[in-house]
């Protein structure tokens, strides 16, 4: 690309060098959230959502645990006016949930934004100008003096409305494209404000400093944030609160530095729907919290529901690679990633493990309702033996010999390779079925009768074709008897190795289900299996099906 040297930086680091937070190396509390999801993630969809749409979606994010809420711009539109009107006049406001409004630090907005607000209990007003170097030169083409003045202003009018309304509403001061501006200058709008409304630890004001346009690395972020929070103005009663946005694809690292390097709370949105590249995601820095082990004060128990309302709402799509949420994000088609996670289950079963340390699953799918077998192990022509052999296991009860699995798994290999395509469980067990259980082309064996002679007798009726034939032969066991009759009479040899049984489920009517290996003399296995209500009948069912697969090699 030719264009590279007309970039350059538009971040500026602070003077004194703010590292504290590298030191930290893990995030042992989940911040206050606030859902901007109605205001910052409506404002960029295609279409926005619906007035209707907005109260259910206001309703999901409640049910979901988040406490703020930012419910629009109510002095932008009619909409947003009328759709603050109705959450406060139907009473949908929950009395544990603050709502916040946003309003540009101009009077005639501001004045309009309280009007829209008589009646609510617990509310946020959010007043915002920007004070980047960009901003101020190119947009507003006014000094330092005069971008404060605007700041300040705003905010005394914020405090003046609320006295003379009677309300003890809690403020919040942005400087926009907080990330474009000098920290020392930034720092100096914050405390003018924070002057003005004198912060009590009863009623704390809020600083929110965004990354309004994503423009350097996350540790960037995080000492212009450790700067803020270290020099701040009456910092026991100032709740430092983020907005990154993810225009370098760093929203969520920056969320993540930013909380480790001092802030209380973090803005965004679900699935980081948001203008351009979207916010931070809410949702992968709350079950980022929750894979270390922290509480995430939010619940995302039922990921596929969460999904589909998000879907439903937006009309936004959620990327099958989205983290914790998307369709794939557990699923394991290779070979070794699907033996690892099957054998780190039966470790963490056997050593009865409370810990999760299941190898490439970073959480148990389970906490999010996803489901092993159709949502974990996938099947397709890059997977292997452990794969094809767990979904047997855990949908079927069907355990395979160790040897066995690698048979079962060309099989399966073969048949996604031709069809090009993932393979279900009750498309794997039809290839079981047909390769191992009902292979009957050279014979079938219709009766079996046992007497105790010289050790086993059994007397077999084997069936080729239209030919019926009862066969005798003895064995040290009924299993080595019936075999010993089959290599009578169609005079072949070979050797039972991997004789397994086990029942197909706990219950007492369980069918039983057996494997069997027949070695030719070059060494090779071919594998049957029984599935019957005898355990006995099962072994010489399996037994046939693994002589029939060795005659028809």
């Amino acid at each position: 690309m030719k264009n590279f040297s007309k970039y350059t930086k538009q971040y500026f680091l602070p003077k004194e060098r703010c590292m504290d937070w590298a030191e930290r190396d893990v995030v042992e509390r989940a911040p206050v959230w606030c859902s901007v999801d109605l205001r910052d993630g409506n404002q960029s969809l295609i279409e926005p959502m619906s007035e209707d749409t907005k109260v259910e979606f206001f309703k999901f994010l409640t049910e979901l645990g988040f406490k703020e809420i930012e419910v629009g711009f109510p002095a932008a539109s009619d909409t947003e006016y009328n759709f603050l009107r109705r959450l406060i006049d139907e009473n949908l406001i929950p009395d544990d949930v603050t709502i916040q409004v946003l309003t540009q630090a101009r009077e005639h907005i501001i004045k309009k934004t309280f009007k829209a607000l008589r009646g609510a209990k617990n509310v946020i007003v959010h007043v915002y100008n920007s004070t980047s170097v960009a901003q101020r030169e190119q947009v507003f083409k006014k000094d330092k003096e005069e971008i404060k003045k605007i700041a300040v202003d705003g905010a005394r009018l914020l405090k003046k409305l609320a006295g003379e309304e009677g309300v003890n509403y809690r403020f919040e001061y942005s400087p926009e494209s907080f990330t474009g501006t000098e920290p020392e200058y930034a720092l100096e709008v914050c405390n003018a404000v924070l002057d003005i409304w004198q912060p009590t630890a009863e009623r704390k004001a809020i600083i929110n400093l965004p990354a309004t346009v994503e423009n350097a690395l996350p540790h960037v972020y995080a000492q212009q944030v450790e700067y803020i929070c270290k020099n701040i103005n009456y910092r026991q009663n100032v709740v430092i609160s983020l907005h990154p946005h993810n225009d370098r694809g760093c929203g969520v690292a920056a969320a993540e530095t930013g909380l480790l390097a001092g802030a209380d709370r973090i803005e965004g949105t679900l699935f980081g729907n948001g203008e351009r590249t979207g916010n931070a995601d809410i949702l992968t820095v709350a079950m980022n919290l929750f894979s270390q082990g922290v509480d995430p004060e939010l619940d995302f128990s039922n990921m596929p529901y969460v999904c589909s309302l998000y879907k439903s709402f937006t009309d936004m799509p959620v990327s099958p690679r989205q983290p914790y949420a998307g369709e794939l994000v557990f699923a394991a088609f290779s070979g070794s990633h699907q033996d690892a996670i099957a054998k780190g289950m039966d470790w963490r079963k056997a050593k009865k493990l409370d810990k999760w340390t299941v190898p490439y699953l970073p959480i148990d799918p389970a906490d999010v309702g996803r489901e092993y077998d159709s949502d974990v192990i996938r099947i397709n022509s890059q997977s292997g033996k452990g794969g094809v052999g767990y979904v047997l296991k855990s949908v079927y009860g069907i355990d395979l010999p160790h040897r066995m699995k690698e048979e079962m798994g060309y099989k399966a290999k073969a048949v996604s390779d031709k069809l090009h395509k993932e393979l279900h469980a009750d498309e794997l067990y039809k290839i079981f079925e047909e390769n191992f259980v009902n292979c009957r082309k050279a014979f079938d064996i219709m009766e079996c009768h046992f007497k105790q002679v010289d050790g086993i007798q059994a007397e077999v009726t084997i069936k080729s074709g239209k030919n019926k034939s009862v066969v005798c032969a003895h064995g040290n066991g009924r299993l080595d008897a019936v075999s010993n009759a089959i290599k009578n009479h169609f005079k072949i040899d070979y050797t039972l190795t991997g004789y397994e049984q086990h029942a197909l489920s706990q219950t007492s009517r369980s069918k039983a289900i057996s494997y069997v290996g027949a070695e030719d003399s070059e060494g090779k296995i071919f594998w049957g299996a029984g599935i019957d209500d005898d355990i006995l009948t099962s072994s010489y069912k399996a037994l046939v099906s693994a002589v029939n697969n060795l005659m028809n090699k």
